[in-house]
């Protein structure tokens, strides 16, 4: 799913235009993303949470020469789904129903 995806739901589900979908989509991701930069934890109910974790320094290799390189410290975002989202079932896997008919 993209961006676009996301646009078109919204159009579909409610009756505003395109534009302003995309609109209310990017300021949705625009304020994510300034929470985020500024450390924030964004939870989203029944969907999960996003938050900002330190990365420790480290040393990696340079897969070309095998020479050590440091890693500098920095930041990740991490998100950790809500029970619902983890619910739902793998893509690819059998659903509990159909296991219970065999």
């Amino acid at each position: 799913m993209i961006k676009l995806d996301i646009v078109n739901a919204i159009v579909a589900k409610t009756n505003i235009t395109r534009t302003k979908a995309e609109q209310a989509v990017e300021t949705v991701f625009e304020a994510m993303k300034n929470a985020l930069g500024r450390g924030e934890r964004i939870e989203l109910r029944r969907f999960g949470v996003f938050n900002v974790k330190p990365r420790k320094t480290g040393i990696g290799r340079n897969p070309r020469t095998g020479q050590q390189v440091s890693i500098p410290p920095g930041k990740a975002v991490r998100f950790k789904p809500g029970k619902e989202l983890q619910a739902l079932p793998a893509p690819g896997a059998p659903s509990a129903a159909s296991e219970h008919k065999a």
